[in-house]
């Protein structure tokens, strides 16, 4: 109990020593208008960067990315076909296709692959 207590102690001093250590180092720069504002080569940026984007291209993005993902998950399919059941792997790879194909079709249904401008 006695090496718990001071296992517990001794790494609440040293979290506590890093802490004050970052907070010396750290010194707060003054902030002006430069030093806050995107730096574009050089240049004063043509545009804000906090300029809105499109929902849809944002939701078309997160899709694209879902399904990359899920090819990737599909590739080792096809390496452990040689190690299981022909039965259950084509199960398995009919059931995943098929859940890929009807989210797939709830996103065509609710609109959400329609580009509008």
């Amino acid at each position: 109990m006695m090496l718990v207590m001071a296992s517990t102690i001794m790494t609440m001093i040293m979290a506590l020593a890093m802490m004050l250590l970052c907070k010396m180092v750290n010194k707060s720069s003054i902030q002006n208008r430069e030093k806050m504002s995107p730096f574009e080569c050089g240049f004063n940026p043509k545009k804000s960067a906090r300029t809105p984007f499109s929902i849809q291209f944002f939701l078309l993005a997160v899709l694209f990315l879902i399904f990359d993902i899920e090819i990737a998950i599909i590739l080792p399919v096809v390496i452990t076909m040689k190690l299981s059941m022909t039965s259950k792997w084509i199960f398995t790879v009919m059931l995943f296709i098929t859940l890929l194909i009807l989210g797939l079709y709830h996103e065509w249904k609710n609109g959400m692959l329609e580009w509008t401008a």
